[in-house]
């Protein structure tokens, strides 16, 4: 390479007229005019326009305009200012032009699959399957430099609070609990696994006992899960962790450090305290543990009304021990013909296997269409001055078990909202969650399992009920909510050998399998635990809504589709027979 850059692309103005430079970077567009040949030259900084004339160099504007989109060039010449009419007030560089002396054609480019100026020319799977051209995009790249640059502001907010960064090991003992782990086969220990960490729960409790009472590192994390929009099997997080802490202090840092990053990023000012809810709270209002508060539209209970309806269908539902709720959508009837709630159901019915979605539209002053003739007229008149009822409104009604009513009409509630406009743009909206259940009752196994993991701490007022009734029992666990998405999650620990083994007994999990499993942190417990407590920040899903886009893979460098491949690489690939002999694995047709 003999024309070396002295600037970036992104770099030149008016000060620099009359500067001799060299540019290097891609052809972004190639225009004749008149056989004077205009290069907009592009790197990640910007564009630039060079300039090829011919009565300087004929045949360096003859090899100018045989250049294609995407070749790689490097050019040496004089900025002059546009004349004026030709300045292009939408570049940074806009003013200027580089009048070329000298050319080098670094690499020239075959025919694209898609175009780089347009992400949307391409398909997803052609964009992820030529991923290295989709991040030449200005969209990926800007996002790419917000991501980077949140790196620096988190790492920089939590140096400034005394914590320092750790690296914690990538091949770890498997302690499934939750989701799948990931198992990487070891060559020399024959038929025994590493398995790739979830997170580096046990580690980061570790170096709490250590001494290391500020710990902090961003770190990959892996999980063998299905996935959707906003999940990846291999993610990042900001891991922390904090000794001699109450749950008030974690949500502290916690709310400086997103404050920290939000203004760094998007100078926007978030709370300086951020509110709470009740985990009950949000699935009684929300139909969600991570509700998006930035519009109204909550959950109304109906057991009451329901009880005075005629309908067979509420009262069976009741007497069963199911729940009935409504959602209550204002001036909206007109647009809910019997298609569109008919489409509404199906789709209830197909993702949330609700038996069905029943409702009722307000004329005038009654009742009209669904369910309506079940509601006696008294009823009516009691139901419409309680919740305040309208002309065209439209109630929505859904009766069945409680998981299912509360998880349906939350996913409802997001979707009318999005129909009906009602999500303001440009406001962003934290909410953290507390007093999580510790526990979740599992179905197929018929036991209790963890809900976060099995080393979040009962609340102390609970304790008594992990023998009584399980089911009650609090956790000291929080989530951060921004915008319907859990960005953040944490817990304060159990740091007692004593109530670590009455966790691990009340998940149905035996003495010998918890020594096991995880014997190691039990010994540790032996020696000094203090109380500890942290808070992992997801920072895949928090650049997502940083950058302002609903598709985890827009934020990631080299993502896999949700079937957990990736079409670049072709990722999950086979492996020759004589390294799966020398890791001791048949596999099985």
């Amino acid at each position: 390479m003999r024309l070396k850059r002295t600037v970036t692309c992104g770099q030149l103005t008016t000060e620099n007229v009359n500067q001799e430079v060299v540019l290097n970077g891609w052809i972004a567009k190639n225009r004749d005019h008149g056989g004077v040949i205009f290069l907009d030259l592009r790197d990640r900084y910007g564009k630039t326009q060079v300039t090829f004339n011919p009565d300087l160099d004929e045949d360096m504007a003859a090899r100018a305009k045989r250049l294609g989109m995407e070749d790689v060039i490097a050019v040496k010449g004089t900025v002059q200012a546009r004349p004026e009419g030709n300045v292009n007030p939408n570049m940074p560089t806009g003013s200027i032009e580089v009048i070329v002396s000298e050319l080098e054609v670094l690499n020239e480019a075959q025919p694209l699959p898609f175009l780089v100026s347009d992400r949307e020319s391409g398909s997803e799977d052609l964009r992820l399957e030529y991923r290295y051209l989709e991040l030449r995009t200005q969209e990926l790249q800007s996002f790419m430099a917000l991501r980077s640059k949140t790196y620096q502001s988190a790492r920089s907010r939590l140096n400034a609070e005394g914590f320092m960064e750790f690296e914690t090991p990538v091949l770890m003992k498997s302690t499934p609990e939750g989701a799948r782990d990931y198992l990487v086969p070891s060559r020399i220990h024959k038929g025994r696994f590493y398995a790739l960490p979830q997170s580096p729960q046990t580690y980061k409790q570790l170096l709490m006992i250590a001494g290391y009472d500020k710990y902090f590192q961003i770190v990959k994390c892996f999980r063998d899960e299905d996935l959707r929009a906003d999940r990846q099997p291999e993610f990042t997080q900001i891991d922390i962790e904090m000794s001699f802490v109450d749950q008030e202090d974690v949500l502290g840092l916690a709310t400086r450090v997103t404050r920290g990053m939000f203004k760094d990023i998007l100078d926007y000012e978030l709370p300086e305290v951020f509110p709470t809810m009740k985990y009950s709270d949000a699935m009684e209002m929300y139909g969600s543990d991570k509700p998006d508060i930035r519009f109204e539209l909550p959950l109304v209970e109906f057991a009451d009304y329901a009880k005075k309806t005629e309908f067979g269908v509420f009262k069976d539902n009741l007497a069963n021990g199911g729940r009935i709720k409504a959602l209550v959508l204002k001036n909206a009837a007109d647009k809910y013909s019997r298609k569109v709630t008919d489409g509404l159901t199906d789709w209830l019915r197909t993702y949330y296997g609700l038996k069905g979605l029943a409702f009722v539209k307000m004329d005038q002053s009654k009742f009209s269409a669904g369910i309506s003739k079940f509601f006696p007229e008294d009823l009516q008149a009691e139901i419409v001055g309680e919740l305040d009822l309208k002309h065209n409104d439209i109630l929505f009604f859904v009766s069945d078990t409680e998981a299912k009513t509360l998880q349906a009409l939350g996913a409802l509630r997001l979707e009318l909202a999005k129909r009906e406009n009602l999500i303001p743009e440009g406001v962003i909206k934290p909410l953290f969650v507390l007093d999580f259940p510790l526990l979740d009752w599992d179905e197929d196994s018929k036991r209790y399992i963890a809900m976060h993991h099995p080393f979040t701490s009962p609340h102390p007022e609970d304790v008594e009920l992990m023998q009584t009734d399980p089911g009650k029992v609090r956790a000291r666990a929080y989530d951060l909510v921004i915008n319907g998405y859990e960005v953040a999650g944490g817990s304060i620990r159990i740091h007692t050998r004593d109530m670590q083994s009455r966790m691990f007994e009340l998940i149905g999990m035996d003495e010998e399998e918890a020594q096991a499993r995880f014997g190691f942190l039990l010994k540790a417990f032996k020696y000094g635990a203090p109380p500890h407590g942290g808070i992992a920040f997801g920072f895949d899903r928090l650049i997502m809504i940083l950058a302002g886009t609903e598709n985890i893979r827009d934020v990631i460098a080299f993502p896999k589709t949700t079937s957990a491949s990736s079409l670049m690489d072709e990722a999950p690939s086979n492996v020759d027979a004589q390294q799966l002999k020398e890791l001791h694995i048949k596999l099985i047709e």
